[in-house]
């Protein structure tokens, strides 16, 4: 059996929850908790644009088929997807908390996500 790992966006995660409360008509403490912090994340308010399902998939399956680093760390390709990295620095500070080698990186790592990033969810910086 491989062994893949399986990736949700905040939206994802709203989007089950809700679901999950319509057929069952209650939630746990916990996933109540869970489900108020998705639909946050989720929002426009925490980085001034909502997210949904299929764009944090699109644009994590273009970053790991188009960048390198990202090939070889498939988690931190989630991660900058659910973040929508508007700027060099919230893209260094991922592949820093990992500790990415500057070796498995090249220069235009980095205007090559926020080009990918950029047409994903069609916004100018």
């Amino acid at each position: 059996m491989a062994n893949e790992d399986n990736f949700l966006d905040f939206a994802t995660v709203r989007d089950m929850l809700i679901d999950a409360n319509e057929r069952r008509g209650q939630l746990t403490y916990e996933q109540k908790a869970a489900l108020q912090h998705a639909e946050w994340a989720a929002s426009n308010a925490r980085n001034g644009h909502v997210t949904r399902g299929e764009h944090f998939e699109q644009l994590r399956a273009r970053l790991v088929a188009e960048v390198d680093v990202f090939a070889k760390h498939p988690g931190l390709a989630a991660k900058v997807a659910e973040l929508i990295p508007t700027h060099p620095e919230d893209i260094e500070a991922v592949l820093r908390s990992k500790r990415v080698k500057s070796d498995d990186r090249t220069n235009g790592d980095t205007d090559a996500i926020l080009d990918i990033v950029r047409q994903v969810y069609s916004f100018e910086q």
